[in-house]
């Protein structure tokens, strides 16, 4: 796995061993970056369950001012400092060894606010269920963010009804989508 673009690019990144994490494939990374590349540069980026850092990463070799990385696998957290380090990307990241609602809670009372959020949750598990109902009513977003759930192909969205947030795009792939949620 490697940086497509942006400063960093052709870097090679490091991933965690076993199967607790799933890579994105540089295909699939290329083609979210498609659509998020017109909002990317000077973004303050949110990377959730962020594994190997790698989708983080992307967005700070691409322009993004700052991102904030949250994972709690031990050797994923190792992975991402490393990454980071390779990259030459240190004093734009932040890594967190916490959960995601944890994270979401500590941006709230720092009065942090993120262009992008991406999640990557495990699959199956509806934990982006919990970080979207929160983020419905936190001050971390506003009608500006782009939100991006990264998910198996079963996986609904309809809980998102009554809320004010909203799927506008999902992207499907062969075993996961890319799902575009906004705050109406």
């Amino acid at each position: 796995m490697r940086v497509i673009a942006g400063t960093a690019r052709r870097t090679q990144l490091r991933t965690p061993d076993g199967l607790e994490t799933r890579p994105t494939t540089d295909r699939t990374k290329e083609t979210l970056f498609n659509v998020l590349s017109p909002y990317v540069a000077d973004a303050q980026f949110l990377d959730l369950f962020s594994g190997s850092g790698a989708i983080g990463i992307e967005a700070l070799s691409r322009g993004a001012k700052a991102a904030v990385f949250s994972e709690t696998n031990k050797n994923a957290l190792e992975c991402i400092r490393s990454n980071v380090k390779a990259t030459h990307l240190e004093e734009k990241a932040r890594v967190m060894n916490s959960d995601a609602i944890s994270v979401v809670r500590q941006m709230e009372s720092e009065g942090k606010r993120f262009d992008i959020v991406f999640m990557d949750p495990p699959f199956n598990h509806l934990h982006e269920k919990e970080i979207l109902l929160r983020l419905d009513q936190s001050n971390i977003i506003d009608e500006d963010t782009i939100i991006v759930v990264e998910a198996s192909n079963e996986t609904t969205f309809e809980y998102l009804e009554g809320t004010s947030l909203a799927v506008y795009k999902e992207k499907q792939y062969k075993t996961n989508k890319h799902v575009f949620i906004e705050k109406r």
